[in-house]
């Protein structure tokens, strides 16, 4: 395995000290934002599908310093009933176009959440089917929204030489965990696979290790994000993990919170999931996504490349 960047997570430097830092704390690889929630600090998506001049400075600049192209993301919600998720749409097709042209065969996104029925102008995430209204909600948005869309956009990926589409394991999404993502594969292709992201499934209830061993020993794992929470236990005591306050909230009143890699589960932890992926099957990218507020942006990079390569090696 061998240790990655999100670039959003260093998006307050340009292009070049980006790319300086990801070489200088011995990253080998690049999962490049695009657009949507993924902020694309470091790119213009239009000019680099207009312009071939633009595409070989960038890749220049990247091989330049021993990196690679591992990965676009487009993180968003395509699927979102209004305009809004229309542009998010656009932003998708135009990663797959841009990939092509980059030689880029992976894209890490997100499954998208659909409404909640034919006139729903907003996203519903369903998490207990009772009362019986919310698994005809869940039936709308799968079998009527998702699935359909996926097996389209699984054809228009694979014109454009794609072969791996990594979905992560967030809330506020249909795919969040083993079960969706194996609904999701068995009914649109093996293009499809995981993007896992422990920090999500920490305070979802999950236990990553497990995920991890099962989900590399389906071949479901195509990519990895490093990153960590830290489970408030007093506060997630009164609130439980359920935590509606804004990311911008004290710390100190969240039930969770992102935190560098290693400041939320220690060595041993991140020791068994890195094993548990490699003895079961999983070689590929640890990229590394930090969004700890206690400090600035390149420390929590740097802290967690630390942490994480001392493991590694």
């Amino acid at each position: 395995m061998y240790l990655g960047l999100y670039t959003e997570c260093l998006g307050s430097f340009s292009l070049d000290e980006m790319l300086d830092h990801a070489s200088r704390l011995g990253l080998n690889a690049l999962e490049i934002a695009t657009g949507n929630w993924s902020r694309p600090a470091h790119i213009d998506l239009n000019l680099l599908l207009e312009s071939a001049e633009a595409r070989s400075v960038l890749l220049a600049k990247i091989e330049g310093r021993g990196l690679r192209i591992e990965a676009l993301n487009c993180s968003g919600n395509h699927l979102e009933p209004n305009l809004r998720g229309k542009e998010q749409e656009k932003v998708v097709y135009k990663t797959f176009e841009l990939a092509e042209l980059l030689g880029v065969e992976k894209i890490v996104m997100m499954s998208g959440l659909p409404g909640g029925g034919r006139e729903g102008k907003y996203p519903v995430w369903v998490t207990n089917t009772w009362p019986p209204v919310f698994t005809e909600i869940l039936e709308y948005q799968w079998n009527e929204v998702a699935i359909p869309w996926w097996k389209e956009a699984v054809h228009r990926a694979e014109c454009h030489g794609i072969r791996y589409i990594a979905l992560e394991n967030h809330p506020n999404t249909l795919v969040h965990n083993h079960k969706t993502i194996r609904r999701l594969r068995e009914s649109v292709g093996k293009m499809i696979g995981i993007n896992l992201d422990p920090s999500h499934t920490f305070y979802m209830g999950g236990d990553p290790l497990q995920m991890a061993k099962q989900m590399a020993k389906e071949d479901l794992v195509y990519h990895i994000h490093a990153k960590d929470t830290r489970i408030e236990t007093e506060q997630a005591a009164l609130d439980t993990l359920i935590e509606l306050a804004a990311d911008s909230e004290p710390p100190t009143d969240r039930s969770w919170n992102y935190v560098a890699v290693g400041a939320g589960h220690d060595r041993l932890w991140w020791s068994q999931f890195l094993a548990g992926l490699k003895l079961n099957g999983y070689d590929g990218v640890i990229s590394l996504e930090v969004g700890d507020r206690s400090m600035d942006e390149l420390e929590g990079v740097e802290r967690s490349a630390r942490f994480l390569k001392e493991i590694l090696l």
